[in-house]
């Protein structure tokens, strides 16, 4: 362990910690600058190549008036660029945002923060939110299709709809009545009484409540803290209280066209008009003709939408599900639509369009929500989410350009891939040595070395399993002195 340590040029530690006393006075020079971020660096080119402070300035200018009362506020730019962050850190609420960019040297540097300045704490973000119109906060979201329209990422001609559940800042145990904001243990005591029991134990209470059948009904029941929110079930199978948001994504590159957030006790083939109108809108401002397409799952398929689709000029490929042999007398309208949808589905396009569905819009799940942190909401108030689920949505979209440039669409994915690289370079070099004749002791020093710091990107978050895995696969077994 000693001679590994003088190898790589370090210093064993004591163990115990030195107390130090600061400084009250620094000079500026002697303050260390933290090294340029190369993902962030290229997310402030993009935005400043498309002038994003002038843009975002321009929208916000009515929020804002020259006044010496009150407390200092953020510019617009610096705003959105936290909602920003909180995709790429993947950061669920406003108040890990505000935590982050404090922490982070190289963020207060992307936001233009000194060392002397205050970041924007949570409740700057959460006023801010509040005070822009959700209408601004679609602007930034198209004008974002924009850059991507112009990179030719994006034609919006096909284009997939799906959606899913967003578990509320909500519990059921405090639901009320819609009636009378009578809370549920109440109503139960009461429907107790009723029964006869003076006095109802929890134990009694419980017992009564199993009996009963549909007791989560969204007509009869709210919750007092987010009225938006409803009673559904979640891909888990249990029951919260949550909100449904639909994603529009265009085939041709995976981009988000269109978001909205809707009640979530409501059907995939009521929804879905709105969502086609919002995604229509988008993709008009790219081509001419809009969306021309549309690929769905089976749990949108009704004759009302087919006719709807026909009668906007959009075809639809949408799976049917097994319901029988139907009777159609006097839907021949109807019965049209359903005969040309099936043969479109059946066909070669039909497949390969159901294919990429599958995969492009779970794909905007599983960033948005999976690691992007907002499956469970910290915000209440179906306008409040849609506007953080907007510039979300928008940093998606900002993410496919990013990928495009570095090969990375977040910061930990492009440390990955950086020290993927990195060491699958200096294995192939150990190799290299290997056939030319290298000695044993070299060889064996130097892949044990290899190892070490393969370890130690590994824990250190720097090197993803799958490239640790892959590495190790390939990495020979230090030779052995016969």
């Amino acid at each position: 362990m000693k001679c590994f340590c003088h190898l790589l040029g370090m210093a064993m530690g004591t163990g115990k910690k030195r107390e130090r006393t600061l400084d009250l006075w620094i000079a500026a020079s002697a303050v260390v600058e933290p090294p340029g971020n190369a993902f962030y660096d290229r997310v402030n080119q993009i935005l400043d190549a498309h002038k994003f402070d002038q843009k975002v300035e321009m929208l916000c200018r009515k929020f804002y008036k020259d006044s010496p009362l009150g407390r200092p506020s953020i510019p617009p730019g610096v705003y959105f660029r936290c909602l920003l962050i909180g995709y790429f850190e993947c950061l669920d609420s406003e108040r890990g945002i505000a935590c982050r960019t404090a922490d982070s040297l190289s963020l207060r540097t992307i936001l233009g923060y000194s060392l002397q300045e205050e970041t924007p704490d949570h409740s700057t973000l959460s006023r801010t939110r509040r005070l822009y119109w959700l209408e601004t906060h679609k602007a930034v979201f198209r004008w974002v299709i924009q850059v991507l329209s112009g990179e030719g990422l994006i034609s919006g001609q096909t284009v997939s709809v799906d959606a899913t559940t967003l578990e509320a800042n909500a519990a059921m145990r405090n639901i009320v009545r819609r009636d009378n904001e009578q809370s549920y243990n109440e109503y139960l005591k009461g429907l107790a009484q009723a029964a006869g029991i003076e006095n109802p134990t929890k134990e009694q209470l419980a017992r009564l409540d199993r009996k009963r059948k549909k007791k989560g009904s969204n007509k009869e029941w709210k919750s007092p803290t987010d009225p938006d929110a409803r009673i559904a079930k979640m891909k888990d199978g249990s029951t919260h209280l949550a909100h449904k948001a639909e994603h529009a994504v265009d085939l041709s590159s995976g981009a988000l066209l269109a978001m909205t957030l809707q009640p979530a006790d409501e059907g995939d083939t009521s929804t879905l008009s709105k969502t086609l109108e919002e995604a229509q809108s988008a993709a008009r401002e790219i081509n001419q003709r809009g969306v021309e397409e549309v690929v769905v799952d089976k749990g949108y398929h009704s004759g009302p939408v087919l006719t709807d689709l026909h009668q906007q000029g959009v075809r639809s490929y949408i799976p049917e599900p097994e319901r029988g042999r139907r009777n159609w007398e006097g839907k021949a309208v109807e019965q049209k639509r359903t005969y040309e949808n099936r043969r479109r589905v059946r066909g070669e396009r039909g497949k390969r369009l159901q294919k990429l569905r599958s995969e492009l819009t779970e794909r905007s799940f599983a960033h948005l929500y999976e690691t992007g942190g907002m499956r469970r909401l910290y915000l209440r108030g179906r306008e409040n989410i849609l506007k953080r689920l907007l510039v979300h949505g928008a940093a998606f979209n900002l993410s496919l350009i990013l990928r495009k440039a570095l090969g990375a669409g977040k910061p930990r994915q492009l440390q990955s891939v950086g020290a993927g690289i990195l060491i699958g370079l200096v294995v192939l070099i150990i190799v290299m040595h290997g056939l030319l004749g290298a000695g044993f002791d070299l060889l064996r020093l130097v892949l044990v070395q290899i190892r070490s710091l393969i370890r130690n990107l590994s824990l250190s978050g720097n090197l993803s399993q799958k490239s640790k895995t892959l590495i190790y696969l390939n990495l020979p077994n230090p030779p052995l002195r016969v």
